[in-house]
């Protein structure tokens, strides 16, 4: 898939947005509710803490790679051992869980997605059950997640263990049977593989039964017709939801509610009532596709997010990316009501040519050829990726677990579209203090925001950018607040109680 324009057309809605379930049904971007007169340059908005609570942001996802896999996604290695956290040093660690998972002084990352029979893809005697491929893998999980605060993982599966497929491969293939028996006795092993799972202190917030459902790739996968992957989520999830009643389930994890699989789910009743939320993977598309697009209008009272998001032509992330990326968490948040979002790969190591697309970092793993164009790291080290780690690095931070989202007026342009290059999103953390960030996406003009902020509190600006983390930018007092934004900007501006 090519990777977004940064500056796409501007293009009218074709779909509208459907608040969540619980929030205020604000009308998004009417004409009514806007507020000065949009130009080229600046325009003006008011956030409204008045009466236009939205849904409430979980926090945001990330994948942990910690086995192997071969560049270019091209298979699996089993002869080596390596992944994160376990190449890294003890003090490479420290800084990995303090500075990119808790992201400094913020909250961080809510949720770990574990790669079910690939990242974690070892074998008991029978094929039948997943387990540590290497000693101590899923305590240094365990230890990865208290240290750093994670509620727990997304257990997702790339492929059930070989010993349930017709080819015996954790590569491609179905399923051997779908008779009652055998989905009654895969439901039992996939619970077994949690169990295996909390046992060693990896607590489990989100189940899937698979990872695009669709593909057929040269690494763990697993394919599924509607009519086969309804018959085996009805006999499956109830044992799950039975074990872990806590535990959020998500279906399809490729294409939500909109793909076959998603329909045949919602004719189903008796499979329906086990789906908690809609997953969909827009993977590195533009982040107007979500003010344009529709993912809500289908998903029969359930919540929808993205829970996978990178960029696949590998060499090709640029600067207008960074703030591409901000923007899909915003319009996600802001037009389909999205409590979460996740990016793929925490880090993905030196060796692997999808690394710049993947990773928020990169480490140096002992394995493969370390390919030069990324930092000269040493063994058992990681740096950053800027233009990945710098767009999710503020709502990290100044976006706490369980704030609240409110609406925004906002203007429009001349011909009735909404601003596709400059967005703004506002909520309230957990103690109350307002915060907002807003966006420039144009690659060489200012833009400037004027904002009424219904407080009289102070904000403090924080800048992100390809190039910037963290800025200070001043201070503004409410409850009108002026500023510019360079291009290729991403603004945060907080009240800290």
């Amino acid at each position: 898939m090519p990777p977004p324009n940064p500056l796409p057309r501007r293009t009218m809605l074709r779909g509208a947005a459907v608040a969540g379930a619980g929030a205020a049904m604000w009308p998004l971007l009417d004409p009514s509710h806007a507020v000065g007169a949009p130009d080229d340059d600046a325009a003006a908005y008011t956030i409204r803490f008045d009466n236009g609570r939205q849904q409430t942001l979980w926090g945001l996802g990330f994948e942990i790679q910690s086995d192997s896999i071969n560049s270019g996604n091209n298979g699996m290695d089993d002869k080596v051992v390596s992944g994160v956290p376990y190449d890294l040093t003890d003090s490479e660690r420290e800084r990995f869980y303090g500075q990119m998972l808790k992201a400094g002084s913020g909250r961080g990352f809510r949720y770990c997605r574990l790669a079910m029979g690939l990242y974690h893809r070892g074998l008991d005697p029978q094929k039948k059950h997943i387990v540590d491929r290497y000693k101590g893998q899923t305590a240094l999980l365990a230890d990865m997640i208290e240290r750093t605060g994670i509620e727990g993982i997304s257990a997702e599966y790339w492929s059930p263990a070989p010993g349930w497929k017709k080819n015996g491969s954790y590569v491609g293939g179905k399923l051997a049977s779908f008779s009652p028996g055998a989905l009654d006795a895969l439901g039992d092993a996939m619970v077994r593989d949690l169990d295996y799972l909390a046992a060693r202190g990896v607590p489990i917030s989100m189940w899937g039964l698979q990872n695009e459902p669709r593909a057929d790739t040269r690494y763990s996968s697993c394919t599924y017709s509607p009519d086969e992957y309804v018959k085996t989520f009805k006999a499956v999830a109830p044992k799950i939801k039975k074990k872990y009643p806590r535990t959020r389930i998500i279906a399809e994890s490729q294409d939500g509610w909109k793909g076959g699989i998603g329909k045949a789910i919602k004719a189903d009743p008796d499979a329906l009532r086990y789906v908690d939320a809609w997953t969909f993977h827009r993977v590195g598309t533009s982040s107007t596709e979500q003010i344009e697009g529709d993912f809500t209008s289908g998903r029969a009272g359930k919540t929808v997010f993205n829970n996978e998001f990178e960029y696949l032509n590998y060499g090709s992330v640029k600067p207008g990316h960074t703030v591409n990326t901000a923007q899909s968490i915003m319009n996600w948040m802001t037009f389909q009501n999205a409590p979460s979002w996740f990016w793929l790969h925490a880090l993905k190591p030196t060796s692997n040519a999808e690394a710049l697309g993947y990773g928020l970092g990169f480490w140096r793993s002992p394995y493969g050829k370390h390919l030069p164009r990324f930092p000269d790291l040493k063994p058992g080290h990681w740096t950053f990726n800027a233009l990945n780690w710098n767009a999710v690095a503020g709502f990290l931070r100044y976006m706490p677990w369980d704030s609240v989202r409110y609406h925004v007026d906002e203007p429009r342009h001349a011909d009735g579209t909404p601003y596709t290059e400059h967005r703004i999103m506002a909520w309230r953390t957990p103690k109350g203090d307002p915060v907002f960030v807003v966006t420039n996406r144009s690659e060489s003009k200012p833009f400037t925001y004027s904002v009424d902020t219904q407080t009289g509190e102070a904000f403090h600006g924080h800048r992100y950018g390809p190039k910037v983390n963290d800025m200070s930018v001043g201070t503004k007092r409410g409850p009108k607040v002026t500023f510019t934004v360079p291009p290729l900007s991403i603004e945060f501006w907080a009240c800290r109680s």
